[in-house]
């Protein structure tokens, strides 16, 4: 019998997690084995100073719930901060624009990381191998260097259309990110060359050695500390030390006849539920895939999610999310009848722009029918590298919302929306699909269309993460370039906006696992580098 399956956008990574499952690890093992490799091997996309959330089903330990290790603000950081430095506003909601970008580059841009501490509670409370050895791939790789993959280099030099601070000009504002990543050159690494990071390396042998209090009470936490004091960046070794992971169940909601798990806010889950209850009111499979009308009905609910998200959805604990309302079955029936008649949605952005997404997510199963899927992020790389430690804070702040008063305006130890939404979906009481994505404000809807084209569209699931995507952040529909021109010119005709992608596959990086009758199929975004492996 197959010991696991496990896929993520990194083969690096993915090999690591499946090693552990090989070596008798369960899926949590796996996934968290995987997850410190993808810090190592995509280092601008997700590392140990940044955030995420892991969704773990575990049926012989009776356990179905989040680890959430969302970043916190600094206990310094005020609501009318910045609100006199406001440019603009990213046209997918992700994100402000503000002048001397402190909100996107630098320390000021850090918020109190979760990731290690959400790793290293999952391996203690549901792992079942040593700490150590969950350390030890990524630390390998560290040491040995990671070999530069053409979606990484990338991301590093893609230019934004729109003003955004390319990633290798974050790097090179600190001297270790040139070290590390330029050679001491004038050129970041290119595909293909092999960047080794002994710094990296070096803390990951004391976490490995010494726990995560050493990242959020000891040595390492002094270190970063007196590192942001120099650098004018807010946190203390109090926010450091008073951080903590919170926990949750699911929330629930059923779509056809089956059953949706995702998670609470400050995540994204409630977008997922609340677009498959309006969407669960049209038969989508009579429109057919990617039809004008298919695509204009799923753009009204992405855009009708979003705007009770931008409007309500934030920190529970700062914000009172009216989660009954937005996930009932008779409210999206309401919201269904306006797009039966044709009404178009309107999405309010504060001077729109586009910019970046920049996470990773990893999907794994084992014999015993425990999942994991779990999604994290840096949000956007600050830049910021404490010399002598090899990795990048996150840049959080930047989707704080700078104008006081709103659901998503700063405030001292708040969490940030993010639409990571790790989800599974259940045929009766088993797991029928385990799904996730990369990929900012698009995460939703890119886990949104795989879902669809699983349960509504009967697609296998390559063919369901494979299939061209679309998105409505905005009033505007985002299309890939797969979609014909003769679809978008009739959804053109009817009044929308059309913003066609240069790439074939946007729009998040869709992975995902697939149950049936206890056979398993996995898949691996093609618009990413990576793999699924069973083993």
């Amino acid at each position: 019998m197959a010991k696991g399956m496990i896929t993520a956008p990194q083969p690096e990574a993915v090999e690591a997690g499946a090693i552990a499952l090989k070596r008798g690890g369960n899926a949590v093992d796996a996934a968290i084995t995987c997850a410190l490799v993808q810090t190592v091997v995509d280092p601008q996309m997700c590392g140990i100073a940044g955030f995420g959330t892991l969704q773990l089903y575990l049926p012989k330990r009776g356990f179905h719930g989040y680890i959430d290790f969302h970043t916190r603000a600094p206990a310094a950081a005020r609501e009318d901060m910045w609100a006199d430095l406001i440019v603009g506003e990213a046209r997918d909601g992700f994100g402000f624009f503000l002048k001397g970008r402190v909100n996107e580059a630098g320390y000021q841009a850090v918020m109190v990381p979760g990731n290690l501490k959400g790793y290293f509670e999952a391996i203690v409370e549901y792992g079942t191998m040593e700490w150590k050895d969950i350390c030890q791939p990524a630390i390998d790789h560290a040491e040995a260097g990671f070999i530069v993959r053409p979606h990484v280099y990338n991301y590093w030099v893609q230019d934004d259309d729109n003003g955004r601070m390319p990633t290798a000009d974050k790097i090179k504002q600190s001297p270790s990110g040139r070290k590390i990543y330029f050679n001491g050159g004038d050129d970041i690494a290119p595909i293909g060359a092999r960047v080794k990071n002994p710094d990296m390396a070096h803390s990951l042998r004391r976490i490995a050695e010494h726990g995560a209090d050493i990242f959020y009470k000891g040595d390492m936490a002094e270190e970063m500390v007196a590192d942001m004091q120099r650098n004018g960046g807010l946190l203390t070794m109090e926010d450091f030390a008073a951080y903590k992971t919170r926990r949750a169940e699911p929330l629930w909601s059923e779509y056809r006849d089956l059953k949706v798990a995702s998670n609470n806010p400050p995540g994204g889950g409630v977008m997922v539920l609340e677009m498959l209850n309006i969407l669960e009111n049209f038969d989508l499979a009579a429109m057919g895939h990617n039809t004008p009308d298919y695509i204009r009905t799923v753009a009204e609910a992405m855009k009708l999610a979003t705007i009770d998200k931008d409007a309500r959805v934030g920190d529970p604990q700062f914000v009172d999310v009216p989660l009954d309302e937005l996930l009932d079955k008779g409210y999206a029936a309401k919201l269904a009848d306006g797009v039966k008649r044709g009404d178009k949605a309107h999405v309010e952005r504060f001077d729109p722009t586009e910019e970046p997404k920049d996470t990773t997510h990893v999907c794994a199963i084992d014999a015993d029918g425990n999942c994991a899927s779990m999604t994290h992020s840096l949000g956007m790389p600050s830049g910021a590298i404490t010399d002598g430690l090899g990795f990048m804070y996150n840049g959080c702040m930047s989707v704080f919302d700078p104008r006081p008063g709103r659901a998503a305006s700063i405030a001292p130890g708040k969490g940030r929306f993010t639409a990571m939404c790790p989800t599974i979906v259940f045929k009766g009481d088993d797991p029928h699909l385990v799904i996730g994505a990369p990929g900012g404000t698009y995460i939703t809807m890119g886990v949104l269309q795989g879902i669809l084209n699983v349960v509504d569209f009967g697609m296998s699931v390559t063919d369901a993460i494979a299939a061209p995507r679309f998105t409505a952040n905005s009033d505007t529909i985002d299309v890939v370039n797969r979609i014909p021109h003769y679809i978008t010119d009739e959804l053109a005709a009817m009044g929308y906006p059309i913003a066609r992608s240069h790439l074939s596959y946007a729009f998040a990086g869709v992975h995902a696992i697939k149950i049936d009758n206890g056979v398993w199929t996995g898949a691996a975004d093609p618009g990413r580098d990576g793999m699924a492996l069973l083993v």
